[in-house]
């Protein structure tokens, strides 16, 4: 039947088509929304830093003054003057977000409004499951776009389950208008060496066609004591824009390998104490290794002049294989681990396509669209344990390298040649319409998405198929956008967010759960949010309030039951711009309240959710100093605050602020521009646990980042 609903709507869309051709008269002084392209980027803000728009999912791309919802595009300019190396450095300028790791293993999560985003679920132009798991290089990007806030309507439930308080969408690099040939050269830390190629180039009558070339490679030891980095990257992408036809073509391989990764660390009992930032507690034979291939095309056509239709297909092949041992801690930093073998294979196919009508009814303007997609991910996984009834001891202060223990005592599966235990299938469609009144000052936007939710679960030694998941829900969304000014825009939203259901255990703290096994519904958390836009041209802000409820699952007599529920209530303040010539700010600041409620038995009731901070602030600022032409000088203060680390609210983790400075100065060498670059992070050396958890439930401390010095020269010929 939830076939059928798909069908129909996809055959509904060349009479939505021909409604909007023939039937409808046009009105463009009406509707004023931004292009909604799927391929052309929305410009640059003043200063550089961040994007007029981004990404709002089948809504296409948005000038921030006209989407009802909120969201930060970072740019390549801010990317690369900060050295950054990840996604997760990209988003510290971002007060809403913190970046944390996953669970037992060392993929980037990042928190939104509280929940956590893992990086299985970010999207690349628009899809999901494309990007590389664990970790994205910042030398493939253009953009880091973040939307915050529930987007199960936008851009569909996410198929890694995570990604309700918001999402994160990356842009490929793109040839810009006057082409780029630069080589940079880089030193990290103790002995981290980089170097890497970025060209791109311009083509045609129109420079309509673009292509750009990255290839980069990173070794060595950086700040971290002991921990030896190998990561090779190299992208390639094309993009035409034409008058009718627009595309992009990208393709990314990336190989990135970790030895001795300084691991997390579970408290039992009190808190340890911080280590020093650049200590490693690793065993030096663990490693992590991830060799991802991936790509996406994405490409719309102008059918009419008001009718535009786009389609897009992206895929990845990945594999992975760890060797850990993340150790337990009790309050003196006595450590205890085991050994922990895994490999994972992953093949996903994602797909989107859709279609966008311009047109009239009366004095009201309406643009909608009509859009589908689809996630296919097939997962290998293989582990083995060494024997975690007989652990190994280390210290957290005094860290002692052991033999490495054979990981025989408990598997599952070949390690060289894992079984399938993994099939997921998300399946969407959803309709939208933005309406403009008042001549397009108001506008209001509307939808629905119907989507079906299927996972199956396979024995990892047989691959008998062991457990499975088939359900589906509808999404709906609205939001209002009021052009009070050209300058100023009030607005406001509703969304719910869609995760699937969670499947019942077998037992809860060692009592029978009587019915292990059942899938519950999908987990539909709901969000409202009001705020305030304001661009001043060279200086800009977004101010907002939300509420978000999201259920999650308790045991209550002896019943496993979708009767729990979190709270998160917040306020948030974004700035960005360059107010004064030369003087380029990023920032702003987060108050998240944030709660337990209707828990099993009231245990824990109105207590604040593991790892959530009360504040969150970050602020950046460059200046270009006068009388020093080329001479640039930076600097960034990260403030957490408070962070439980038990749902008793018995221990927390201290507040921490974290102050990086830089340095740039661009000369001439042979008539051309040598970029070169300082920057100290974390300069005031503080030792701070800098999150817990990252997993919903999970408590685990990641240990913040040392005082380390990135130099960098960037030579473009």
């Amino acid at each position: 039947m939830a076939r059928k609903h798909a069908l129909f709507l996809l055959a509904a869309l060349p009479a939505a088509l021909a409604f909007a051709q023939s039937e409808a008269p046009v009105l463009e002084e009406v509707l004023v929304t931004a292009s909604g392209s799927q391929v052309e980027l929305p410009p640059a803000y003043a200063g550089g830093q961040v994007a007029r728009g981004w990404r709002a999912g089948l809504l296409g791309n948005l000038d921030y003054l006209e989407a009802p919802f909120s969201a930060t595009a970072y740019t390549e300019s801010l990317i690369h003057g900060q050295q950054a190396e990840s996604v997760g450095d990209v988003l510290e300028n971002d007060p809403m977000v913190r970046t944390a790791k996953g669970f037992g293993n060392f993929q980037e999560v990042y928190i939104v409004r509280g929940f956590p985003v893992f990086s299985d679920d970010l999207t690349l132009n628009g899809l999901y499951g494309v990007l590389p798991r664990q970790f994205v290089a910042a030398e493939l990007l253009e953009r880091v776009e973040v939307f915050r806030g529930a987007n199960a309507f936008l851009n569909g439930a996410a198929p890694g389950g995570s990604a309700v308080g918001g999402t994160v969408n990356l842009v490929p690099k793109r040839a810009p208008e006057d082409g780029i040939r630069r080589v940079t050269l880089g030193f990290t830390g103790e002995d981290q060496l980089d170097a890497a190629v970025d060209l791109g180039q311009r083509f045609g009558a129109a420079r309509e066609w673009g292509v750009r070339v990255n290839a980069m490679t990173r070794e060595g030891e950086g700040g971290i004591d002991g921990q030896e980095a190998d990561l090779s990257v190299f992208s390639i992408g094309a993009d035409y824009a034409g008058e009718r036809l627009r595309f992009s073509a990208d393709l990314g391989y990336q190989d990135n390998r970790i030895d001795a990764p300084r691991p997390q660390v579970t408290p039992f009992g009190a808190i340890p104490g911080e280590p020093d930032s650049a200590d490693n507690f690793a065993q030096p034979w663990t490693f992590t290794e991830e060799e991802q291939l991936f790509g996406v095309i994405r490409g719309e056509w102008l059918v009419s002049e008001h009718v535009t239709a786009w389609a897009a297909v992206g895929g990845r092949s990945g594999e992975e294989a760890n060797v850990l041992a993340n150790p337990n801690s009790d309050g003196d930093g006595n450590l205890s681990a085991f050994r922990f073998d895994n490999t994972r294979e992953d093949t996903v196919l994602s797909t989107d396509l859709g279609i966008a009508a311009n047109f009239a009814t009366g004095d009201i303007g309406h643009r909608l669209v009509l859009s589908a997609s689809a996630v296919d991910l097939e997962s290998k996984n293989a582990f083995s344990f060494s024997s975690f009834l007989d652990t190994f001891a280390s210290n957290l202060y005094n860290p002692v390298a052991v033999t490495a223990p054979a990981p025989d005592f408990f598997t599952g599966g070949n390690l060289a040649d894992p079984l399938t235990t993994e099939e997921v299938q998300n399946r969407s469609v959803a309709i939208a319409d933005t309406l403009a009144f008042a001549g397009g000052s108001v506008l209001v936007t509307a939808g629905l998405r119907y989507q079906e939710l299927e996972t199956r679960s396979f024995d990892f030694n047989s691959g008998v198929e062991l457990s499975g998941y088939d359900s589906d829900a509808v999404t709906p969304a609205a939001g209002v956008v009021w052009r009070v000014t050209e300058e100023l825009s009030l607005y406001g939203n509703y969304a719910e967010s869609l995760q699937p259901g969670a499947i019942a255990p077998a037992s809860s703290g060692g009592t029978p759960v009587l019915n292990a096994g059942e899938v519950l519904d999908p987990f539909r958390g709901e969000q409202w949010e009001l705020g305030v836009k304001v661009d001043r041209e060279r200086f800009g802000f977004t101010a907002g309030v939300f509420t978000f409820t999201r259920p999650y699952a308790i045991v209550a007599g002896q019943l496993f039951t979708d009767a729990g529920e979190q709270l998160n209530s917040g306020a948030e303040l974004s700035v960005f711009g360059e107010p004064s010539d030369g003087l380029r700010l990023v920032g702003g600041l987060t108050w998240l309240d944030a709660e337990l409620e209707e828990t099993a038995g009231g245990l824990n009731e109105g207590n604040r959710p593991i790892g959530i901070p009360e504040w969150q602030a970050s602020l950046n600022a460059e200046w270009d100093v006068p009388g020093l032409t080329g001479f640039t000088v930076e600097g960034r203060a990260v403030y957490n605050g408070e962070q439980y680390v038990d749902e008793a609210n018995s221990r927390e983790l201290d507040a921490w602020t974290r102050i990086d400075l830089g340095l740039r100065y661009t000369l001439r060498l042979a008539d051309r521009p040598l970029d070169l670059a300082a920057r100290l992070q974390n300069a005031t050396g503080e030792d701070y646990w800098a999150s817990t958890g990252g997993f919903p439930g999970a408590n685990y401390l990641i240990l913040g980042a040392p005082r380390t010095l990135f130099l960098s020269a960037a030579y473009s010929f």
